[in-house]
């Protein structure tokens, strides 16, 4: 057999002629995607009360209608993508999100401002949900916690350049300039993303009911999603992800109108330089892969929470030092725990996959809309210390339903191997 007779082989049994490591870019790329535009205003938020003289609680609404927005947009994602294919509609989903931040540029208003944020929480399932599915197909046995660890370091790089950018632009020019530079490094993003992330081969594509099948299609989805609920394991991954983002946005959120108060005193593009502790994020993710295979996901998930609670307690000192050593912490540990969260999914769901992502992908961002409306209150109380004891007490929770309802043995590394041409 020829070289050429042997590439069309593969090419019809599916394989990607790309090099493993294009595909894992790609997969890098699209966590990127989904992370360039959801927290693009956190850096911003001191200066938004004085643009649009509004409450904290009020500018954080920015932060909290885009992850609503994903919440709400979760469910369609995983329906379209059943149908028309995982690669089409991460794809479209990035564009859509790129385009979407070019005209959040154009709001003249919070009000105004606040809506394209939640068009933008929209389009984002569509590169968060399906991306993890596809992995979940593509990368079957113990190479899917890699993989997923692979795209939550995209999902940090992409929440770092966000912030950063965020920062520098506000900095020397007004703010709607934030959202075209943040739109241009998505478009380039999603257009790598369409050149690099190779088609799903093992994926069947629901055909569209015909229309006298509708109500037993709904009927069957609905029932569908019942039985995710009443299975306890992925009942408490649902729960274990809103805490998760809830922590993760309470913090992030929050800790930059702290930081613009004495003593710190900080400016947008120092808050923005803040966010470089995700780059020891993006770092540290990938090895937790190896550590939810080794050891298991619940116990990967109580070290992650455990670290999380000490690095927000130590922002509670008056050295920046030590607030960014703090922040460094929790962030690694948070993204540790959505990484063990992400991978167990594929566990406690036995069915109904793309669903079960989409149902999680729901629930976490539901947690992040929480984590960016309802600390506002509670600082209302006591300023940022109350906030540290809210959001200790919420990761508490989260290792807590955890280890009562992550089962051990399905929380125990997987056993299966991956085919050769996915590793």
């Amino acid at each position: 057999m020829t070289w050429l007779a042997a590439f069309e082989t593969r090419k019809r049994a599916g394989a990607s002629p790309l090099h493993a490591n294009t595909r894992k870019l790609a997969v890098m790329l699209a966590g990127a995607c989904a992370f360039l535009q959801v927290y693009v205003t956190q850096p911003l938020l001191p200066l938004l009360t004085g643009v649009f003289h509004a409450s904290k609680i009020a500018v954080s609404m920015t932060v909290t209608a885009a992850s609503l927005g994903v919440a709400v947009g979760a469910p369609f994602a995983g329906y379209l993508s059943d149908r028309l294919g995982r690669k089409r509609v991460i794809v479209w989903s990035a564009f859509l999100l790129a385009i979407s931040a070019f005209f959040t540029a154009t709001a003249p208003t919070l009000s105004i401002l606040i809506l394209w944020r939640f068009t933008q929480g929209l389009f984002t399932p569509g590169v968060f949900a399906v991306t993890i599915a596809y992995i979940n197909e593509e990368w079957a046995g113990l190479g899917a916690p890699q993989m997923v660890a692979n795209y939550v370091t995209g999902t940090v790089l992409g929440g770092f350049t966000c912030r950063m950018v965020s920062g520098l632009v506000a900095a020397y020019a007004s703010w709607p300039w934030t959202f075209v530079a943040t739109g241009s490094l998505s478009l380039l993003a999603a257009a790598a993303v369409a050149a690099w992330l190779p088609r799903e081969t093992r994926f069947q594509a629901h055909s569209k009911p015909h229309a006298d099948h509708d109500f037993h299609a709904k009927s069957s989805g609905f029932q569908a999603a019942l039985g995710h609920l009443r299975n306890k394991p992925l009942l408490a991954t649902f729960l274990v992800g809103f805490c998760v983002l809830f922590s993760l946005v309470a913090t992030f959120t929050y800790i930059t109108f702290y930081l613009a108060e004495p003593p710190f005193g900080l400016r947008p593009a120092a808050l923005g330089s803040v966010f470089v502790v995700y780059l020891v994020g993006a770092a540290v993710t990938p090895l937790t892969g190896r550590a939810i295979e080794r050891f298991g996901s619940r116990m990967a998930l109580a070290a992650a929470i455990a670290a999380g609670v000490g690095g927000v307690s130590l922002t509670l000192i008056h050295n920046l030092w030590a607030v960014a050593l703090g922040l460094t912490i929790t962030c690694s540990g948070v993204f540790t725990a959505q990484a063990a969260a992400s991978s167990f999914i594929g566990i406690a769901a036995k069915q109904n996959r793309a669903l079960a992502v989409g149902m999680y992908a729901s629930f976490y961002y539901l947690g992040g809309s929480g984590g960016a409306a309802l600390p506002g209150y509670v600082w209302a109380l006591g300023g940022w210390p109350a906030c540290v004891v809210f959001i200790a007490a919420v990761q508490v929770l989260t290792v807590t339903i955890a280890l009562l309802f992550w089962d051990v043995a399905a929380a125990s590394p997987p056993t299966s191997t991956a085919p050769a041409e996915l590793e």
